[in-house]
């Protein structure tokens, strides 16, 4: 089943199965049809989030386990609901004490039964680590844990004994207790008493018998020998590529679509796993194998699965479309409409500004290569030297390339890894094609690219290497291994480099710095944004439409209020200085240089943060000291954090804690004299982000496409990254608002001119999905197509209007809306540009059927061929245009049946 929209729920023990259904009222009546849960398979007791899985055959009991899940879909069913759940094929938890295959591998090693299941080396170059699993889990080295005590011998309520490191109960090899085995618990704990030199000796040898070797959690970097997901090494990869694997870990998700109890799949992490096209087609054809049949006229028909993945696409990248999903989660489209609400010259002048006080010109590829680089050779050092040991292995099945050192293979992986311009290729062996000529393409750029910055003598490793990716056949195993481990290897090299480091390193526009968004694309022209929303249509028409998730860096009103930044460059310049200007005088008053920590590239990316995310409810900050102090917490928060990631003054394994607080001291200074400042700008900006996110809104549930709300986001949204975007959702507030301002009769619109009036609550944006997802449902014969057309707007401020045509036929819709509207606003208190201001801005639009075009969300009628925007948007600053004789628009009489 295609959902008509979803909406994405956080699901953890302090909102669960039951809190989900005391919501499903609300979210019927906004018009969602599907909601789309985190991960509800057991996880860590506590998780926040349900990636950290621990048993992906049972329903987590902390959410309310079968029972639950079973209630919520009955109850979302009679609501005319549908669920669509997360998986996370990719990895699971490396917990000992609540994953029973994990802790079974620790207690057999590569005998366990589940030792297939998880992506381990057991021989790699360390002699210590040969049939073992290293455990990076000791907070200190090795030899002063097991000194202190940390490190003991205990036994259980069965006498069966366990090791503990710390709190950390670990499992004990069968036979591995040697000569303590016939002694009792109490005699074998004394023998093993580390506050003695024997002791201390018998616990070592205790622990190398085993089938795994315990460490200090720093040691994982240079070697860990098992795949993890990106540089958490808490997490532990899963070979789903294996058929016995893939049935154990998708048993629960193919039992629920059985029984009817969910509608479809979001996959999480696609391209960590091995073989993401092989993937996808198997779970496709095994979730349609098992889906309900729906009764038609006709006989029964398949009620087909909805598969989407989490896949960041580039720009020039397209989806393989023999995946056989449904599209992305959505990451491309929130991208691309932020990127057709930025203006490109603003943030070319914005750069020049970032150059100019930072030093660094941002955008450029030597910048994003060098990032890369370092995080292949100083942060990911184990996926680094894994690659290169499968291209070793390889080597030595190939007469050819006998000749090829390591270490010149290690260079050449770490220069093609740096260059790659996607998130990862595609090559299989068993591919009929030899992977897509896309794929050929862009090896072929980072290859060339890469052999630029080698020495001539690595040549040789960089061509053996594009020609493992490339020609690894069925009959060389060492081949098509070395191929799927590099591949494997370059999505966190992509991820952590550019999401994780260098969008905290540049500040030139914040709102660009989101995940999935280009470095080099920060902004699109209404045409090519809308030829991109064409293309993604023909390929995927039933994609997800994001524009904020649990992921993002800053929500998606924080976005839209920064955009405007884009079109007031030189406002922005003079803020800035002034701050500036304030902190010199306030470091020459109390003697302190002013050019001392924070560095400047951090202070503004605060000034930003604080700008973007500034509560409109804070007015006067001098006098709302509560609601300043909460909302400076969450500031801090990002702060650290933001510090962290960007790698310039300490990381999260070696955090710079006096630059820290100088940072926090920064941000405290600026309480004292500075945030005036702040809050004038935030106010200045806020009506034109307002129209963004009214447009950006309009965007989503317009294009082609399946929109995706995610938790919360009903009406105004300034978060910042996790956590801040993942605090718990005010749902009597958000049913107070809706209920205040949604009209009697789905048939009549909302009041606009009472919501434009009051637009700072959020009421005109919750009302706004209202009305539109009420006009997906009744006009689905027009958005549930894929078919899209541009129209041109011409007069004075035609470049400021965006505009299409949905649907084919009889089925017809115009869509109009408006961007870069800043220099409109001036002096405007609400989030509409003044019809007079429109001047002779139009657009020619084609006859409509029956005769009338008629605003579905406002009830207006509007003759063709040409329509004024003056007119058309005189209320909003969007409009969707239906056909009067469709009778289902706002103030018209109801027709559906």
């Amino acid at each position: 089943m295609i959902p008509r929209a979803t909406l994405r729920l956080q699901l953890h023990r302090g909102f669960t199965f039951r809190d989900a259904r005391a919501q499903l009222d609300y979210y019927a009546a906004l018009g969602i049809s599907h909601l789309y849960l985190s991960p509800i398979f057991c996880a860590r007791p506590g998780s926040t989030h349900g990636y950290d899985v621990t048993d992906v055959q049972r329903i987590n009991p902390e959410l309310g386990g079968p029972a639950g899940f079973r209630a919520l879909a009955h109850a979302a069913r009679a609501h005319g609901l549908g669920l669509i759940l997360d998986i996370v094929p990719n990895h699971m938890a490396a917990c000992p004490v609540h994953n029973a295959w994990w802790r079974d591998v620790l207690r057999h090693g590569r005998h366990s039964a589940y030792a297939p299941f998880f992506d381990i080396d057991w021989q790699p170059p360390e002699p210590a680590l040969h049939g073992k699993v290293l455990l990076p889990v000791l907070a200190r080295p090795y030899p002063q844990t097991l000194r202190h005590g940390t490190i003991r011998l205990m036994h259980d309520e069965g006498a069966r004994p366990t090791m503990m490191c710390g709190e950390l109960p670990l499992p004990l090899a069968d036979d591995s207790l040697g000569i303590l085995e016939p002694l009792s618990p109490a005699a074998r704990e004394a023998a093993c008493d580390p506050r003695t030199h024997a002791g201390r000796n018998a616990l070592h040898a205790l622990l190398e018998r085993q089938h795994y070797r315990v460490a200090w959690w720093r040691t994982a970097r240079d070697m860990l020998n098992w795949r993890r997901f990106f540089e958490v090494s808490e997490l532990v990869g899963v070979c789903v590529e294996r058929e016995a694997v893939f049935e154990a870990t998708h048993a629960l998700v193919l039992s629920l679509m059985r029984q009817g109890l969910i509608d479809g799949v979001r996959v999480d992490h696609v391209d960590g796993l091995a073989d993401p096209a092989g993937y996808c087609r198997r779970l496709r054809a095994r979730l349609d194998a098992v889906a309900p049949r729906a009764q038609s006229g006709t006989g029964s028909d398949v009620m087909r699965p909805w598969i989407v993945v989490e896949k960041i696409l580039a720009e020039d990248e397209h989806l393989p479309a023999d995946w056989q999903v449904d599209g992305t989660t959505g990451y491309d489209a929130m991208s691309e409409i932020g990127a057709v609400l930025h203006d490109a010259h603003g943030i070319e002048r914005l750069r020049d500004m970032w150059a100019s006080r930072s030093g660094t010109r941002p955008g450029g590829t030597a910048q994003i290569v060098a990032t890369r680089h370092a995080l292949v050779t100083e942060a990911l050092v184990t996926e680094w030297r894994r690659a290169t040991r499968a291209l070793e292995h390889a080597a030595c099945e190939d007469p050819t390339a006998r000749d090829l050192t390591g270490p010149a293979l290690a260079r050449a992986v770490a220069e093609l890894l740096a260059q790659m311009q996607v998130y990862r290729t595609y090559f299989t062996a068993r591919s009929a094609s030899r992977g897509r000529c896309a794929d050929r393409r862009r090896l072929r750029q980072a290859a060339v690219a890469a052999r630029t910055r080698l020495r001539r003598d690595d040549w040789a490793a960089l061509a053996f290497i594009v020609r493992v990716l490339q020609e690894a056949r069925p009959d060389q195993p060492a081949a098509c291994a070395a191929q799927a481990r590099l591949q494997q290897t370059m999505p966190p090299v992509s991820a952590k480099a550019i999401e994780d480091t260098l969008f905290y390193r540049d500040g030139t526009l914040l709102s660009r710095n989101e995940v999935g968004t280009s470095p080099c694309a920060p902004a699109l022209s209404p045409d090519v944004f809308l030829a991109r929303a064409q293309a993604r249509a023909r390929r995927f028409p039933h994609a997800m439409l994001a524009t904020a998730t649990h992921d993002h860096k800053r929500g998606e009103d924080t976005r839209m209020r920064l955009a405007v930044i884009s079109e007031l460059p030189q406002l922005w310049r003079s803020h800035v200085a002034r701050l500036e200007g304030r902190r010199s005088v306030q470091a020459d008053s109390i003697g302190r240089k002013a050019g001392e920590a924070p560095d400047e590239a951090d202070r503004l990316m605060l000034y930003q943060a604080l700008v973007g995310a500034w509560p409109l409810e804070l007015a006067d900050p001098t006098l709302q000291t509560d609601a300043r102090d909460a909302f400076l917490a969450r500031i801090r928060a990002w702060q650290r954090k933001a510090i962290r990631e960007a790698g310039r003054h300490g990381d999260w394994s070696h955090p710079d804690l006096a630059y820290e607080a100088s940072a926090e001291a920064c941000l405290n200074a600026l309480q004292d004299s500075g945030l005036d400042h702040i809050a004038a700008l935030a106010q200045r900006l806020s009506v034109a982000g307002a129209l963004n996110s009214l447009t950006q809104t309009w965007l989503q549930h317009c294009l082609p496409g399946v929109p995706d709300r995610y938790q919360g986001t009903e009406t105004w949204d300034f978060t910042l990254v996790d956590p801040d975007n993942r605090g718990a959702v005010d749902y009597d507030q958000l049913r107070i608002q809706f209920h205040s301002a949604a009209p009697a009769e789905q048939s009549i619109a909302p009041d606009w001119a009472r919501l434009q009036a009051g637009w700072r609550d959020g009421r005109i944006k919750q009302q706004l999905i209202r009305t539109l997802l009420e006009m997906r449902r009744t006009h689905a014969a027009i958005f549930d197509t894929s078919a899209l057309q541009p129209l041109e707007a011409d007069g004075a401020h035609a470049a400021r209007v965006l505009a299409f045509v949905r649907g084919h036929g009889q089925h017809l819709a115009i869509a109009i809306g408006t961007r870069l509207a800043a220099s409109l606003l001036e002096d405007c208190m609400q989030p509409c540009v003044p019809a007079r201001r429109w001047e002779d801005t139009c657009v020619a639009v084609p006859p409509a059927p029956g005769g009338a075009w008629v605003d579905y969300l406002t009830g207006t009628h509007h003759p063709g061929p040409t329509l004024l925007l003056s007119a058309v948007l005189a209320a909003l600053p969007v409009a969707v245009l239906v056909p009067a004789s469709a009778g289902t628009e706002p103030g018209m009489p109801d027709t559906r049946t």
